[in-house]
């Protein structure tokens, strides 16, 4: 059983977010803003469908030499990027952890 969570907030700009938390507080992925909050629940949806295959995870270094994931549809699009990370181990560990706390993570919104 997944003790994470989705939590959904509208931003100033009014776009409505999600990201998906650890039990312990820590914020593991995020998304794009979704005009409607509606959308931002299908992007959820997607995130928990696509999060079980490893083939969907974008990895990356920034020019900084920073690590980050991209969670990937089967289109190509970006559903969910990751927290920046020090090490390629820590951010194998966030996929790791995004794969565990996704699929039953419940949502919390406003």
């Amino acid at each position: 059983m997944s003790s994470g969570k989705f939590h959904v907030r509208q931003d100033a700009k009014g776009e409505f977010r999600f990201h998906l938390v650890a039990a312990n507080g820590e914020e593991i992925m995020g998304s794009e803003g979704y005009t409607a909050r509606a959308s931002c629940l299908k992007g959820i949806e997607s995130v928990r469908h696509h999060s079980l295959d490893v083939d969907n995870y974008e990895r990356t270094i920034s020019a900084s030499g920073r690590y980050h994931f991209n969670l990937r549809a089967k289109n190509g699009g970006v559903i969910g990027t990751s927290q920046s990370y020090g090490s390629s181990e820590a951010m194998e560990k966030g996929i790791g952890a995004v794969m565990r706390i996704a699929p039953e993570a419940v949502v919390t919104a406003p």
